[in-house]
């Protein structure tokens, strides 16, 4: 039995279906500076010294920042077989996000700050950020977190 089930709505950028945990980011991430394509790690470019798993992740982040040349850098990530699952932005859905997660077939859906600010309420009172598993459904414009 479950013990928490939430269903938080969003708008869908990139149709599909996805099943992971969650990588959360505060922050903007730059695809071309900061994601090794063929391991799949983002490298905090603050100190180099963190890094994180984007493999069968459903990433949860604002936006996009940096080159154009980001949306190759997902697409490679996809050839690669080191991509995200999903993609949720949560500032803006910026171009480069957009059309990396098109021509890679990746889920990619927006929420607004209301939907956001239960989404990150949910995570911190009930589970580690990055061990929680959500399912993003963009077809029915639907992030379910249980």
């Amino acid at each position: 039995m479950r013990e928490f089930d939430l269903k938080i709505g969003c708008k869908k950028i990139v149709n599909g279906k996805a099943r992971g945990k969650v990588l959360l980011f505060q922050k903007p991430l730059n695809f071309l500076g900061m994601v090794n394509t063929n391991t799949g790690e983002i490298t905090n470019i603050e100190d180099r010294t963190e890094t994180y798993q984007l493999r069968n992740r459903i990433l949860v982040f604002p936006n996009s920042i940096g080159s154009s040349v980001g949306a190759y850098t997902i697409f490679s990530l996809k050839s690669n077989n080191v991509s995200p699952r999903g993609i949720i932005c949560t500032n803006k859905v910026d171009i480069t996000t957009a059309s990396g997660c098109a021509i890679s077939n990746i889920p990619l859906a927006f929420i607004n700050k209301e939907n956001y600010r239960k989404f990150i309420e949910a995570i911190e009172d009930h589970f580690n950020s990055n061990e929680i598993e959500i399912l993003l459904d963009t077809e029915r414009e639907i992030i379910s977190v249980d």
